[in-house]
């Protein structure tokens, strides 16, 4: 996908209708935002970055050889997702290596750290420094981190040059949507973001099988350092292909001196502490100092974060017109729900299928391939589906219903009725089909609510509720499998409760322990493992319900050609 992208590339500001159809007439009333309107957009020659439909005054869209560029852009999105669920079936055989099986979290903690706190952060320095040179810088920083995971001679190394890739990582997601929000209309936006999402999706599905193999043949190290010269042609073909005329040619020193790093700081503190608290709880207890503590401060520097970009910056990268905005933030919530109800299911879903059915990671991951396809199938049918009827409400609230109907199936087959490893994949099916669905409409949603100078935030802003989402999600989802895990194995163990503590460790930090048990041992264990599961929803279906609520609140405005 090649193009140069305009700075802006709206139609003038024209009144619009504008409704929340399950909070009534009123809301429209009440509404104040503006929003844009476009000619047809049948003459739009998308292949060559030309719109000449566009009306007069608009910033006219740049020349596109969108062929080109597809193949850059497209590789960094599915790096950064591939990462995202790398590890799932590494992280024993790193921990093994590196000696340091307990802090094998910080592997994935330490990247998902930085991607969260860096994302939001982008949309601002794009428009400071420019699209493209923050692309290549995301690269750059991106392929040392990986080349450094490589490296590693022990975990502290291994977990610092993962938090060096989320900052590489969290600028390959953001500025990459927000290029085609620059380059193609509202109305055919959902469209595109079907098509990131087909690669975002193929990442995060291959992510599992790919890292199982890589560490089971030529080494887990080759999983990250192979990486790097992937992430450096694709530098290569952004660098030649992208070109966007400079608008602000003010000194990087006074570029510089605009970057909210007090907040940044805030926002980067914030999250450290939800991480570790988390982390904490899961691996240490969820009474101790070192889980209360952290979770407690959250709370407090997240407002700090919130004072700061609302009062003190004077450009902030989240400011508080942006996300304190009722409609934004109802599409800012119903995502972080969403993706936290999907992305846990994703995660222990996949140990399900290991643990409890006995599959290799090779064969787990090919379990979600299904996922995969229908939740592409969702995200861009949902695409097609907006450009044809210019709506997006009632797709988002049928998205997030079918996710929450999902558990049903899923709590189903894992046991609770009968153990059937189809029904768990049409249960996935119907959870990627929802989430496929939503995941596109949420993001036009946000949008279309959004005043064009602060588009490129916006966007941001809806990457930092993902990626908290995700770490939500994940976290709640594996603290309840463990502690049921804790309760079950110590009820089918007996009184050897020092038996019981022994297996649970040996199995949260390698799944090949289970085979080294005496088979009656191991399906118990088994057993245990599929009950953990199925309480491991309840979560899942709270956080589903969260969406729905939220979404509620999402504004509609018809989709035109902006």
């Amino acid at each position: 996908m090649s193009y140069k992208a305009p700075i802006h590339a709206e139609a003038a500001p024209a009144p619009a209708s504008e409704t929340a159809p399950l909070l009534g007439p009123m809301a429209s009333a009440l509404s104040t935002a503006p929003s844009s309107s476009a000619s047809d957009i049948s003459g739009a020659d998308v292949e060559n970055g030309r719109n000449d439909d566009a009306p007069k005054g608009d910033a006219p869209k740049l020349k596109v050889n969108m062929k080109a560029l597809l193949p850059a852009l497209a590789i960094g999105i599915f790096l950064v997702a591939l990462d995202n669920t790398l590890t799932i079936a590494t992280y024993g055989k790193i921990g093994s290596d590196l000696n340091a099986l307990n802090s094998t979290s910080w592997i994935s903690t330490s990247y998902f750290l930085t991607l969260t706190a860096f994302q939001p952060l982008y949309g601002r320095l794009s428009d400071i420094f420019g699209r493209k040179e923050c692309l290549l810088f995301a690269y750059t920083v991106f392929g040392l981190g990986c080349l450094g995971c490589g490296l590693s001679r022990d975990i502290t190394e291994l977990c610092v040059s993962r938090a060096v890739a989320g900052i590489g990582g969290g600028g390959m997601n953001a500025v990459v949507t927000i290029l085609v929000t620059d380059l193609v209309s509202l109305r055919d936006r959902g469209v595109w973001q079907g098509y990131i999402n087909i690669v975002f999706a193929s990442g995060v599905a291959a992510g599992a099988p790919v890292g199982g193999i890589l560490a089971d043949s030529i080494g887990w190290r080759w999983a990250f350092a192979g990486q790097f010269p992937i992430a450096m042609l694709a530098w290569l073909a952004v660098f030649l292909v992208l070109e966007i005329p400079k608008t602000d040619h003010a000194h990087w020193t006074a570029k510089v001196l605009r970057i909210d790093f007090l907040g940044a700081f805030a926002l980067v503190s914030a999250v450290f502490a939800l991480l570790f608290g988390l982390d904490s709880g899961s691996n240490a207890g969820w009474r101790e100092n070192i889980t209360i503590i952290p979770l407690a401060l959250t709370p407090v520097l997240l407002a700090l974060f919130v004072l700061i970009e609302v009062y003190v910056a004077a450009d902030p990268f989240t400011p508080g017109h942006v996300i304190l905005n009722p409609p934004l933030l109802a599409a800012y919530l119903s995502n972080f729900f969403g993706v936290a109800a999907q992305m846990g299911v994703l995660f222990f879903i996949a140990l399900f299928f290991q643990a409890a059915a006995g599959m290799s990671a090779t064969a787990s991951g090919a379990m979600l391939v299904p996922n995969t396809a229908f939740g592409l199938a969702g995200s861009l049918g949902g695409g097609f589906l907006m450009r044809r009827t210019g709506k997006y409400y009632w797709l988002t609230m049928v998205g997030y219903v079918m996710l929450l109907f999902s558990v049903a199936p899923l709590v189903a087959f894992t046991g609770a009725v009968v153990k059937s490893n189809v029904g768990v994949v049409i249960g996935l099916s119907i959870l990627a089909l929802g989430s496929g669905i939503s995941i596109t409409s949420t993001l036009i949603a946000v949008i279309a609510n959004t005043d064009p100078e602060d588009t490129a935030v916006a966007i941001a802003c809806s990457y930092l509720f993902r990626s908290l989402g995700t770490t939500l999600g994940i976290s709640i989802s594996t603290a309840v499998l463990q502690q049921v895990l804790r309760t079950k194995l110590a009820a089918a163990l007996g009184d050897d409760s020092s038996r019981a503590r022994e297996i649970e460790e040996g199995v949260r930090q390698s799944l090949d322990y289970i085979r080294t048990l005496e088979p009656a041992v191991a399906d118990a264990v088994r057993r245990c493992y599929a009950v953990a599961v199925q309480y491991a929803f309840v979560p899942v279906a709270v956080l589903a319900l969260g969406a729905i609520l939220a979404a509620a609140f999402i504004r509609e405005k018809k989709l035109e050609g902006r």
